[in-house]
Parts: C-alpha cells; sequence; structure tokens
C-alpha cells in the first residue's frame, strides 16, 4: 500500500511502513498504521509516565535516564514473567526424576505404558435418569374401604425410596476392545 501520497505521511507513519516492509508485508490496510502508531503512542506515554513516578520518587525534578531503564525493565518484567531460575528447575527435575516410570508391556513394535495409564482408550460414561411416577394414581372412596390398612411407611422409607428414584444410574465402560 506504499506510493500514496509519501509527501504527506508522518515520520512515525513512514517508520511503521518501512518495518512492515522489511517483515515482507505488503499488503495490509491502511488502518493498520494506525493502529500500530496508537499501540506505540500508547507504551511510551505509559514508560514516561513510570520513568516521572519514580523520578519523583527519587526526589529529582527532572527523569534521567536510569528512571527510563528502571520504567522499561517494569514493564517488560510485567509483561513477560521471567522463567524459574536454573537451580530451582534442576531441584524440580531431579525430584521429579526420582519417581520411577511404569512398567513397560513387552511385545513386538513400540513398547507402551499398562492400558490402565494411557490415554488410548476412550472412556464413556451414560447418565441413564431413573423415571419417576410424576402422575400418582388418585384414591377413590372404594380403594380405602377394600384396603386394609398394611403398615404404612415410615418417612426415612419414603425419603429413601424418593432419593432412589431421584438418583440417575451411571453406566461407564471402555470401548478399547471390540467382541468379535
Amino acid at each position: 500500500m506504499a506510493g500514496q501520497g509519501e509527501e504527506d505521511v508522518p515520520r512515525d507513519a513512514k517508520i511503521v511502513k518501512s518495518l512492515l516492509k522489511s517483515m515482507g508485508v505488503e499488503d495490509y490496510e491502511p488502518r493498520v498504521v494506525h493502529q500500530f502508531l496508537e499501540i506505540w503512542y500508547r507504551y511510551v506515554v505509559d514508560v514516561l509516565t513510570d520513568a516521572q513516578v519514580y523520578s519523583e520518587h527519587a526526589t529529582k525534578s527532572t527523569i534521567d535516564c536510569d528512571d527510563l531503564k528502571l520504567a522499561i525493565q517494569s514493564k517488560v518484567n510485567f509483561s513477560f514473567p521471567q522463567p524459574p531460575p536454573r537451580e530451582v528447575l534442576l531441584e524440580l527435575a531431579t525430584s521429579r526424576n526420582k519417581i520411577p516410570l511404569p512398567k513397560l508391556i513387552a511385545g513386538l513394535g513400540v513398547p507402551l505404558p499398562p492400558e490402565q495409564d494411557t490415554l488410548l482408550s476412550p472412556n464413556y460414561q451414560l447418565v441413564i435418569p431413573k423415571k419417576s411416577a410424576s402422575i400418582e394414581p388418585e384414591e377413590t372412596e372404594e380403594d380405602d374401604e377394600d384396603v386394609t390398612n398394611p403398615a404404612p411407611q415410615t418417612s426415612q422409607q419414603q425419603q429413601q425410596s424418593e432419593l432412589l428414584r431421584q438418583t440417575p444410574q451411571r453406566v461407564s465402560f471402555p470401548l478399547s476392545r471390540r467382541p468379535n
């Protein structure tokens, strides 16, 4: 998108365009340059604001190079966290490597760990809800006369039967082997 009014373009926009061209980007929207400039200006303002705060904290009247370095370093540390020190990683590796690997299954081809230690065999769980009697039969006077009051259920038995009716049944099975 080069060539359209290069004389009227600000110096910063020319720099962004040359950066895009040096990275091999030939075709882009004109708004991309404005977006890069906005990000660039926002970053510079943030760094200068932080440098000013550091300068005021040090009771200096002006911002110097050390304030700018500290502001840039704090931005880098905030944006890109540093990896842990080498000693910490070595200590973690030695403690992890003390745990032996599981025994391998002997056979032809590439040796694999036991099947329960792999993620290769899919396992599915189905939830089968139990049907609940949503419509209870109505009692009539004739039914009441014929029944000779059997032992009434206690409230605990009623709660257990209700809980069993509401609890879904879970069925799980591996699909690693198919029957012949």
